[in-house]
C-alpha cells in the first residue's frame, strides 16, 4: 500500500482509520527503538506528543507546529503538538490531546488514537516523550492557538516528506547528525525529524534519497533551538 492511494485514504475518512495506519500503529509499537532513542534507566521527564494523521486536500498527512522563539526548551523548532504531562492529565493521551488543542485548536472529540507508542528520549532536554499516533476522523481548520509559544500550524502531506528532494542530512555543531525535511518553510530536524523518518521507514513510504546530501545546521535554526 502507498501513503497515496486515494481509494484506500478515502476508504479511511468515511469508515474509520486506514487499513495502512493501523498497520504503521502495530508496527510501530512492535519495533525495536533505536539506541539513541532509548530512555535511560529511570526515564526523563515525562512528555507527550500527538502523531495525529489525517486525509487532507494533498492526500494523506501529518500535523505539525511550530514552536515560538521564546521557549525555554525546543523554541522555534517544528515539533508534533505535545508538552510535558500535568499530574491533572492522567496520562499521554489525554495530554498529548490536551496540547493539540491548546497549541492548534484542534477538537480531541474528532480524534481517534489508535495506540500509544513506546517513550522516546530527547538527551538534549531530559524528555521521555509519549508519540500517542492518531486518526483525525473529524478535522477542523487549525491555526496557531498559543502565541507566542506556537507560531504556525501546517498539515504537511507524506508524500512532501518522503520527497528525496525535501530530505537532507543536517549536522549539528556537536558533531551529530541526523534526517532534517524541508516542508512548507519549515526546517524539520531534530527529535521530530527522527520520528518522521521512522514512521516513514516502518509505513513502507520511505523512497529513496540522497543520504549525502549533508548540511550545517542554520544558525537561526541554532540560536531559536537551544
Amino acid at each position: 500500500m502507498s501513503a497515496a492511494d486515494p481509494v484506500e485514504s478515502i476508504d479511511g475518512a468515511l469508515g474509520g482509520p486506514p487499513g495502512w495506519l493501523r498497520g504503521l500503529a502495530t508496527a510501530a509499537c512492535e519495533a525495536a527503538i533505536p539506541a539513541r532513542l532509548r530512555p535511560p534507566p529511570g526515564g526523563g521527564r515525562p512528555s507527550a506528543v500527538l502523531v495525529l494523521f489525517g486525509l487532507g486536500p494533498d492526500g494523506p498527512d501529518l500535523l505539525l507546529v511550530q514552536r515560538g522563539p521564546g521557549l525555554r526548551r525546543h523554541s522555534g523548532q517544528p515539533a508534533f503538538p505535545g508538552g510535558a504531562i500535568d499530574e491533572s492529565d492522567g496520562g499521554p493521551v489525554p495530554a498529548a490531546l490536551r496540547e493539540a488543542a491548546e497549541e492548534a485548536g484542534v477538537e480531541p472529540s474528532g480524534v481517534e488514537v489508535l495506540a500509544v507508542l513506546p517513550d522516546l528520549f530527547i538527551a538534549r532536554s531530559g524528555f521521555a516523550v509519549t508519540p500517542v499516533l492518531a486518526w483525525w476522523r473529524r478535522p477542523v481548520p487549525v491555526a496557531a492557538a498559543d502565541p507566542p509559544e506556537v507560531t504556525a500550524v501546517a498539515r504537511v502531506p507524506l508524500s512532501e516528506l518522503s520527497d528525496p528532494r525535501r530530505r537532507l542530512t543536517i549536522r549539528h555543531p556537536s558533531g551529530v547528525t541526523g534526517p532534517a525535511f524541508q516542508v512548507r518553510g519549515m526546517l524539520v530536524w531534530g527529535f521530530t525529524a527522527a520520528l518522521v523518518d521512522r514512521l516513514l521507514t516502518l509505513g513502507g513510504w520511505e523512497r529513496p534519497w540522497d543520504r549525502g546530501r549533508v548540511e550545517e545546521l542554520p544558525p537561526e535554526a541554532l540560536a531559536a533551538g537551544t
